[in-house]
């Protein structure tokens, strides 16, 4: 399922996986917040939702294509949604969103989407199947 940007989403699809404020710290040289900052809390979200649906260790692989749509700018709390919508026998795709709530308001707006591939590990750092979904 190739990632397609869709700036005019209304609700953001899938779980709730990482909430965050930006600071200051976190601008770039125009006062918005770094992409990387953005890009990086996405693959951590990513990460959690990996790790409990592999049980165990996860390794980003790869991100299919990321465009930013909207900055996100200090003082606005950034929400990062997961859903893993492939497993194969040692990876899994997973669709995340990044939403930013506006800072002092209930405003929230699609920022950025993008597909994240992670392969399960064993303790050795190899990978190891995933194991069938829990019902």
């Amino acid at each position: 399922m190739p990632t397609t940007i869709r700036p005019t989403d209304a609700v953001p699809r899938g779980l709730l996986t990482v909430r965050i404020s930006a600071m200051p710290a976190d601008t770039n040289a125009n006062g918005d917040i770094f992409g990387g900052w953005v890009m990086a809390r996405m693959d951590q979200a990513g990460g959690i939702a990996g790790v409990e649906r592999a049980q165990g260790r996860v390794v980003t692989i790869a991100v299919e294509a990321m465009t930013f749509i909207r900055p996100v700018r200090v003082g606005d709390v950034l929400e990062v949604y997961t859903e893993v919508f492939h497993v194969g026998r040692t990876s899994m795709k997973i669709h995340v969103e990044a939403w930013a709530q506006r800072f002092r308001t209930v405003n929230r707006e699609k920022v950025t989407e993008a597909t994240f591939a992670f392969v399960a590990i064993d303790e050795d750092g190899r990978p190891r199947p995933v194991p069938p979904a829990a019902d």
